[in-house]
């Protein structure tokens, strides 16, 4: 493991398996073949959640397209125009890094949405394949602040598109103006030939499949206990001491690389310049600063005395992740359920409101399923170890008894 782990994990030339590399064949067959037609665009739809290897997939995808675009005759996609869409600042620095790398790539091969929307439409040019990574990041909604004008980039995309072929993970939905759930985005796909596959095996972490299970029960609001196998091949640890997690962390750090924390919202934070700083007992460290370097967040040694939030992780790998879940989740009093306090979230870009929702109970559904999200991403970083503290003090007790109890049984054993 090194610091370059961001754009290893992402290059063209890391190895696939054969189910994913069936797939890029399968995907470039789709694509030549409405090249051909030259018809009306056509969609094809990858599926999977965090870590089951989609970005992965597009990048060796794009890499065949523009190498048989720029230097193969006999092929359809000879001479052909075509995008890589991300929109992400963090990981679009990672694409742009690879493409410095390899002979077929340029890093103006790879955009922002709206960027490449714009850019397009003054100089009145369409594209022949659009590849869209983290599509569930696209706008559905104008954002005059960003430049967007329109009201959905996936649909400004398709116009302007022969072949569209996106990335899509409805659990990393996480703002309104990015609001897509699967019944969404097939509203826009069915009107065009289309086609979808559906990754399952998750690639990135090497805990078991039990212990993501339970994660992934944990983020859809249920506490439960953890499964025995939820240390094998895996460093899973969960802390009283938020303190005690950081110094745990940055000795991983220091053994490994690309270890870091990250939280939830919750605590004081706003795009003023200023820090903003996370606080539980002797525990205190800043927000993760805007990044306006070319290097990725995590990839930034100094970034070991930042917290992670969302924006800087999400999409990346870390060898180790200690996260903080933060005052917007506690431990319901009654039972072993979450309860989410919309009231504590601090960032207020993300629920603005939207023209097409009205219904109050519609709209506080939607938005506790996307701090569910949030936290469901941040829980999917570390590839060797994750480790657990939380803010509320029911919360933090009852998860730090569940691993004691596991811990204590594997002693005895």
């Amino acid at each position: 493991m090194n610091n370059n782990e961001a754009t290893d994990k992402l290059s063209p030339l890391k190895p696939l398996t054969s189910e994913q590399q069936q797939l890029v064949h399968q995907v470039l067959e789709f694509t030549t073949n409405h090249l051909k037609e030259q018809s009306t665009p056509a969609i094809f739809t990858i599926f999977g959640d965090a870590g089951t290897g989609k970005s992965v997939v597009l990048s060796h995808l794009f890499n065949e397209i523009q190498a048989a675009a720029r230097v193969d005759p006999e092929s359809p996609l000879y001479k052909t125009t075509n995008k890589f869409v991300v929109n992400h600042p963090e990981i679009l620095k990672v694409y742009r890094q690879i493409a410095g790398d390899q002979p077929h790539l340029l890093k103006k091969d790879f955009m922002r949405p709206t960027s490449l929307i714009n850019q397009l439409d003054k100089a009145n040019q369409t594209i022949d394949v659009a590849v869209i990574d983290e599509a569930h990041l696209l706008l559905s909604k104008p954002d005059h602040y960003n430049n967007f004008y329109h009201d959905n980039q996936l649909v400004e995309i398709i116009k302007r598109s022969k072949v569209v072929i996106i990335v899509f993970d409805q659990y990393q939905v996480l703002r309104m103006k990015s609001l897509w759930t699967p019944e969404r985005l097939r509203q826009i796909t069915s009107l065009y030939p289309h086609a979808e596959y559906h990754l399952k095996h998750q690639f990135r972490m090497t805990a078991s499949d039990d212990l993501i299970q339970w994660m992934n029960d944990l983020t859809d609001g249920e506490i439960k206990p953890l499964p025995a196998d939820s240390r094998q091949n895996y460093d899973f640890r969960v802390y009283d001491d938020a303190e005690e997690m950081r110094q745990a962390i940055v000795q991983r750090n220091k053994e490994v690389g690309l270890s870091r924390i990250l939280s939830t919202s919750g605590y004081p934070s706003t795009l003023d310049g200023g820090k903003h700083y996370i606080k539980e007992g002797r525990f205190k460290m800043p927000w993760d600063q805007y990044n306006f370097t070319v290097t990725p967040w995590a990839e930034i040694h100094e970034t070991i005395n930042e917290v992670g939030s969302i924006y800087t992780c999400q999409g990346f790998d870390l060898n180790y992740a200690g996260i903080i879940i933060g005052p917007i989740f506690s431990q319901n009093p009654a039972n072993n359920h979450l309860q989410i306090h919309l009231d504590k979230f601090t960032d207020v870009e993300a629920f603005k409101k939207r023209a097409d929702l009205t219904d109050p109970k519609e709209i506080k559904r939607l938005e506790e399923r996307m701090l569910l999200n949030a936290l469901n991403v941040i829980m999917k970083r570390g590839v060797l170890g994750t480790y657990l503290y939380a803010h509320d003090s029911r919360l933090r007790a009852t998860l730090f008894r569940l691993y004691h109890d596991l811990v204590s049984v594997q002693k005895r054993k």
